[in-house]
């Protein structure tokens, strides 16, 4: 379990970090940047979760699962998979993950009519900051595509399909929130010639 007693411990200071085994990257490192972008992102559901708790309860259920499942998806890949033994059972994101994942993207999708047009990031307030998540996300996924895709560096593939289908489910979940306030924000291509 972690144990924080001291927030500041100065090794960073020459502008390194330490990855969970204990190894030290610059802090601009693509793995570093991975997990940083997905802290982003929930950060980005934090605040949504402040406007769902009132909007629709069962969302906001969903986005806590999701919040405590991003810091598992940090500890993955501030991890490295070396191929290498550890002296413990890293915490890795599993299928079961992402399989409840998209079972609450069928539920609260089987409730919407389908789309017509591209939707435009706002709403309510929830919506619109699940829309901010939602591209927060898919930069998150960007670099963990590209990290899988580097040299040396492994990413699984349950990590990879879990970030995916994460923009799937605030895009849904926006849209969810939306439909009970009266419907999506749609784009009308060529309004403002």
């Amino acid at each position: 379990m972690v144990k924080l007693n001291r927030i500041y411990t100065r090794t960073g200071d020459n502008g390194t970090t330490g990855l969970a085994t204990g190894p030290r990257r610059p802090k601009y490192d693509l793995r570093v940047a991975a997990y940083g972008t997905v802290d982003e992102t929930n950060a980005c559901i934090g605040l949504a979760r402040l406007h769902a708790a009132t909007e629709e309860g069962e969302v906001d259920a969903m986005l806590g699962r999701i919040a405590n499942d991003l810091f598992d998806l940090g500890a993955d890949l501030s991890t490295p998979d070396t191929g290498e033994p550890l002296a413990y059972e890293p915490l890795r994101i599993v299928q079961a993950q992402v399989d409840r994942l998209e079972a609450e993207i069928d539920q609260l999708n089987a409730a919407l009519a389908p789309l017509r047009s591209f939707v435009l990031p706002g709403g309510t307030p929830a919506a619109a900051h699940l829309h901010l998540a939602r591209t927060v996300s898919r930069r998150a996924e960007r670099l963990m595509v590209e990290l899988a895709q580097t040299g040396g560096e492994r990413v699984s593939a349950p990590a990879l399909k879990y970030i995916n289908r994460l923009s799937d489910f605030l895009f849904v979940a926006s849209r969810f929130l939306n439909a009970r306030a009266g419907g999506d924000v749609l784009w009308v291509p060529g309004q403002n010639r």
